[in-house]
């Protein structure tokens, strides 16, 4: 048997039934299957079996079956088998004519193939020796080995363009194996050698797409890499394809590559699966790893992650790129080469291949497919749901009146504290799901079979979970230890992705886009989280220690309140108290539940952080304390640095003014330092223009300009008159940046900041009210002082 790895899978209707096209990376290269004379199979309650001989008299190629399985209203259904999509679709149609109900009519053939023998991603096939491809029905199996991962071919690719993309300047690929730019124009082609890459000069576009597809041909990767690679580069090649009536050849075995496009007018996604092949995009893996930025661009994220830049760069980029391309085409293939490398260090770095291809065993979905949580939870539910003995609801379906909340915040107590330690839960819902066994289908089983209370654990709004028969906490248990495993070998990839497909669980349930939304399941994860959370806190204050606030699933510990008259606490100390806390109430909370429900507690609280100083501020013009906005100081190392949640120094709508400014401030006070002199020379600064580049608005257009009508934001109006000024149309997703002026609302630029755009004067008074005074009085606040007065003082003193 051979060890495989899933890159591709499509399907398709033929006469002898559904054939599969399964595409795998083996040690020995890649290979692909074909699964033949698969059928469709949905569901429909038995009762309707005697009449639908007759409801289908004019289809052909079906067949019934019992198959021992039942719906979620404990009624039996029979399994309908289909030799053609098609047909099947007949079927349904005919159904919902006559009203009657059928249930997984959605899972498609390959899916259900590979999901009911529990396949994710790696498999072992029975390859014979010297087979021809493709090989027919080979035998396929999970795979032995879990953690065994194919070494995969990776390139990356990038493209140069004229600014409309209809010009096709040049292609550069960057791989182990090669690092060529191929050039449209005429040039003396470059040898490849350790200092320099080769170029090739091409006659027109055509020869120029001809080149690049045998070079893919001939490097063969599995995985093509880049930067919007499907959005731009892939796209902008199939439309000069489609111009030039040549197919973009990309696939393996010289199959078509298929295209599915969302809203193509309206600057929608567009989707492709290339045979053999899989593109991932940079942008979309980081999002999915969970990794946020400000700016997604490669220059951005080169510079935060590499301290490396894009050779050419600002808003004028693409006049210089066609200025290089008439001029100094091998300064232009320098360009496009290194954007190549970029990309391919950043892969790299951030290990986001190894990430891919994690994420893709432990779940079902496909390398590319980005998102997916309820797809991933469906894939890994479904199969074993069937082991139980149900069919999935439809979408929709599991109705109820009951009202899910979401997570328990506590109403905080503001004020500037010594002393601060935070406990948290570690995955607190998916813990909840596993140790109160929280799952659909032992909802099911307790309703359906009756159970005595002690065969069963309590949940929340008269809903009660089977001790046997669960699905979910198994597989959660199964996921914690795995991802224990992979922390100790120091599989860093394994256990973010195994993180972030734990975590999903409970927003799958609590969603109306998922089949199995159930609020009497989802609000007994909320609401026994409320319990817990607001128990834990009871536990503390009786230890004698305060908690100031609470949310979801950590709590703040204020460690002075019963100290009046005794010097603070050292670090050292403080430690110790959050490592007993901690130790303690995992105790009681194990004690606890085995004595109110016979269950063995999988809750683990932590503790993750001891603040110096902590600050929680109250809600702009309120004495009440916000929720989900702090600031803290910590200690790393000896090094002491400042932590900010939600607060005006880690959100994007506010300018480089406000956050450096917060961040100094805050510094300054939390270690006792004079802040009078800063506070007043930073609005001087202000108002003296000093700071003019710090002022700068940045936001992004979450629709096209025509949308907006009413109430036109801010950056909306800096968008329109940017678009007048220079001309350059910018779409959703853009982003804009400007100044407020005596005129309102003045643009700077998108991708870069000019200056000399502006209009108006800069209206200096809009920064200080706007922008200093929040930041300013939301910490002087606690020390009877705002930044109106220590301005005024200033003035009076001088005045």
């Amino acid at each position: 048997m051979t060890n495989a790895f899933l890159l591709t899978r499509q399907w398709r209707d033929t006469r002898e039934g559904v054939v599969l096209d399964l595409w795998w990376a083996t040690e020995q290269g890649s290979c692909w299957t074909q699964i033949t004379g698969q059928e469709v199979v949905f569901f429909v309650e038995r009762k309707h079996a005697p009449e639908l001989p007759a409801l289908f008299s004019r289809l052909r190629a079906w067949r019934m079956a019992e198959v021992g399985l039942k719906t979620f209203h404990n009624q039996p259904v029979v399994a309908l088998y289909f030799k053609q999509h098609r047909t099947a679709r007949d079927a349904q149609d005919l159904l919902r004519q006559q009203e009657i109900a059928f249930w997984e009519s959605d899972i498609r053939p390959p899916e259900r193939y590979l999901m009911e023998r529990f396949i994710t991603a790696a498999a072992q096939l029975d390859v014979p020796d010297a087979a021809h491809q493709p090989l027919r029905n080979p035998r396929l199996v999970p795979v032995e080995d879990t953690l065994w991962r194919p070494n995969l071919r990776m390139l990356s690719l990038d493209i140069e363009t004229s600014m409309d993309a209809q010009q096709l300047y040049s292609i550069a690929i960057w791989c182990e194996a090669a690092k060529t730019i191929f050039m449209v124009g005429e040039g003396d082609d470059t040898t490849a050698n350790h200092d320099q890459p080769q170029i090739i000069f091409c006659r027109d576009d055509k020869a120029c797409l001809q080149q690049f597809f045998a070079a893919i041909a001939a490097l063969d990767p599995d995985i093509l890499i880049g930067w919007n690679v499907v959005q731009f580069d892939l796209l902008v090649l199939e439309k000069l394809c489609q111009r030039l009536n040549i197919p973009l050849q990309l696939g393996r075995a010289n199959q078509v590559i298929h295209w599915r496009h969302e809203d193509a007018n309206d600057g929608g996604r567009s989707f492709v699966v290339i045979p053999g092949r899989v593109a991932l995009d940079g942008i979309e893996l980081l999002k999915a790893a969970n990794y946020r930025y400000e700016s997604y661009s490669l220059q951005n994220i080169a510079e935060e992650l590499l301290g490396e830049s894009k050779l050419i760069s600002g808003n004028h980029r693409g006049d210089d790129i066609t200025r290089l391309f008439n001029t100094d085409k091998r300064a232009l293939a320098e360009y496009n080469l290194h954007d190549c490398e970029l990309v391919w260090k950043i892969f790299q770095q951030q290990e986001l291949l190894a990430f891919a291809l994690e994420r893709s065993q432990l779940t079902g979905l496909l390398l590319d497919r980005i998102g997916g949580s309820v797809a991933a939870f469906e894939y890994l539910y479904l199969p074993r749901l069937h082991r139980r003995g149900y069919v999935a609801p439809n979408l929709g379906e599991l109705e109820s009146d009951v009202i899910s909340p979401g997570g328990y915040v506590m109403n905080s107590r503001p004020g500037i504290y010594d002393n601060v330690l935070v406990l948290d839960f570690k995955s607190l819902y998916p813990s909840i799901m596993r140790t109160f066994l929280i799952d659909p289908c032992a909802f099911w089983l307790a309703q359906h079979n009756h159970l005595p209370e002690e065969e069963t654990v309590p949940g929340f709004n008269e809903a009660y979970f089977a001790r046997e028969g669960h699905i979910l906490p198994t597989v959660i248990e199964q996921l914690s230890a795995a991802r224990d495993r992979a922390k100790q070998h120091k599989n860093a990839p394994l256990s973010h992705a195994i993180k972030i497909i734990m975590n999903s669980f409970y927003g799958v349930l609590g969603s109306t886009g998922c089949r199995f939304f159930d609020p009497r399941v989802c609000s007994s994860i909320t609401l026994r989280g409320h319990e817990i959370i607001q128990r834990s806190r009871d536990w503390i204050e009786q230890q004698g220690y305060a908690v100031i606030y609470g949310d979801t699933d950590s709590l703040f510990v204020w460690l002075e309140n019963n100290c009046q008259g005794y010097p603070p606490k050292t670090s050292l100390q403080c430690d110790l108290i959050g490592k007993r806390l901690a130790r303690e109430l995992n105790l009681w909370w194990q004690k606890t539940l085995r004595e109110e429900f016979n269950i063995q507690s999988a809750l683990e609280i932590q503790y993750e952080t001891h603040y110096l100083r902590f600050l929680m501020p109250t809600i702009r013009g309120s004495e009440l304390g916000t929720k989900k906005r702090y600031a803290g100081l910590i200690d790393v190392n000896g090094a002491r640095e400042m932590v900010f949640k939600g607060l005006e120094n880690v959100r994007t709508d506010w300018t480089l003014l406000a956050k450096e400014f917060q961040s100094e401030l805050y510094r300054k006070i939390f270690n006792g330092e004079d802040y009078l002199d800063f506070v007043r020379a930073t609005n001087d600064r202000v108002l003296a223009g000093q700071c003019d580049m710090d002022l700068i608005y940045r936001k992004r257009l979450r629709r096209h300009l025509h949308e907006y009508q009413k109430n036109v934001p801010p950056h909306v109006q800096a968008a329109r008159k940017y678009a007048q000024l220079t001309g350059e149309t910018l779409r959703r997703g853009d982003w804009i940046s400007y100044l407020i002026t005596t005129s309102g609302p003045e643009p700077v630029g998108s991708y870069e900041v000019d200056l000399a755009l502006l209009q108006s004067p800069i209206d200096y008074r809009h920064y200080i009210e706007k922008q200093l005074s929040p930041v300013a009085d939301s910490i002087l606040h606690f020390l009877d002082e705002s930044l109106t007065q220590l301005v005024d003082q200033q003035l009076s003193l001088f005045g």
